[in-house]
């Protein structure tokens, strides 16, 4: 164990970015004390051991290299989900008598701020406050996190912006996010509050177009994998559903018929209908899906639309095309998607129905 302070000791400093001198003047002991504690030579004193793992925000434990203390945490952070998913009120006092035991875990303040805010949705503003207090903790605390990828920094803010708005306190809550907003992650939160509690209807329309441009995105590859997943499971049925689900987001987001950028997606919609249908004996209706894929593709390479012009609930001013990184063209981009999947006889469906179609183009 006395290995292990010393490598902690060693490892906090300089994730600090702190000389030895730095640490010994905060500390009120010689270089030459840290320099033993560091190579192992000696070992703090007990009140020097609890004044540094304070100083590292951790608990003393850590410091320490106690291995046993994970599972001791885990079972108190599993115990406070428990309270909280059967709405039972222990939770927060065992919240806070496991703050007193390890003040300085992740995971403790963690857990411990979420219970509060479980509590604080009947407008309870003092549980609000006591967990946006933790929350605030819990921040430098981030770099212990090695095993519970679900806490970073995005959740943290994210739920220190609940806090604000559980107190009422709306602006405070939407700038936090509007801070943090790494790849417009906050972007449909900012929009909502901009637009239901703060009634700025402009200040909402950017963060929307943006958070509906992301959503659609995230959705529409999600169906994809789905889809692609129900087909290798010869679930053909719930993969047609998927697939008309994908047809109607586009429908609905389009102003009018007609090719855009959203034609490429289209596209793999239609010959992901096509290879449904191949499995499920339906040859002559996957032909003319494969079909209806290859023209829709076609006629986006005449007449290539990148922008958002068409698309419907989109500030076009604010927003720059849509692309994917499959192939240049529309054309390029179906083939690569329909190769990919590996399927022989829809490959060879397609390389049917695409010279079918060229050499009619050509006459």
């Amino acid at each position: 164990m006395d290995s292990e302070i010393a490598k902690n000791i060693r490892a906090f400093r300089k994730d600090r970015g702190l000389t030895q001198e730095q640490l010994a003047e905060a500390m009120g002991v010689t270089t030459g004390a840290v320099h033993k504690w560091e190579t192992g030579m000696s070992v703090p004193e007990l009140g020097l051991i609890m004044e540094l793992a304070d100083f590292f925000d951790v608990s003393v434990d850590v410091l320490l290299g106690y291995e046993l203390k994970d599972h001791k945490i885990d079972a108190i952070v599993k115990r406070l989900s428990d309270y909280c998913m059967n709405m039972d009120k222990v939770a927060i006092s065992e919240a806070e008598k496991a703050l007193q035991k390890y003040p300085h875990s992740l995971k403790t303040v963690y857990a411990a701020a979420s219970v509060y805010l479980v509590f604080a949705t009947g407008k309870d503003k003092n549980a609000a406050k006591r967990a946006l207090e933790l929350l605030e903790r819990a921040l430098p605390l981030l770099s212990q996190n090695s095993d519970a990828p679900e806490i970073n920094e995005i959740s943290v803010y994210e739920e220190m912006s609940d806090a604000y708005s559980l107190m009422g306190e709306y602006e405070k809550g939407i700038q936090i996010l509007k801070d943090h907003n790494i790849h417009e992650v906050f972007s449909s939160n900012i929009g909502l509050g901009e637009a239901f509690f703060l009634k700025d209807y402009d200040a909402a329309v950017p963060y929307l177009t943006r958070a509906l441009m992301r959503s659609f995105t995230d959705i529409t590859n999600t169906l994809l994998g789905w889809i692609t997943v129900l087909g290798a499971q010869n679930k053909c049925r719930d993969a047609l559903d998927l697939i008309e689900w994908g047809l109607y987001n586009i429908k609905k987001l389009k102003k009018r018929d007609a090719s855009d950028s959203l034609s490429k997606v289209e596209s793999f919609f239609i010959a992901s209908k096509a290879r449904t249908l191949l499995r499920l004996g339906k040859k002559k209706e996957a032909r003319e899906a494969m079909r209806e894929a290859d023209m829709i593709a076609k006629a986006f390479d005449s007449d290539p639309n990148y922008g958002t012009d068409n698309l419907r609930f989109i500030d076009v001013s604010k927003e720059t095309g849509v692309h994917d990184g499959l192939g240049l063209t529309a054309e390029d981009s179906l083939e690569t998607m329909i190769k990919t999947l590996g399927d022989k006889e829809l490959i060879d469906l397609w390389k049917e129905v695409h010279k079918d179609g060229n050499n009619k183009k050509q006459k």
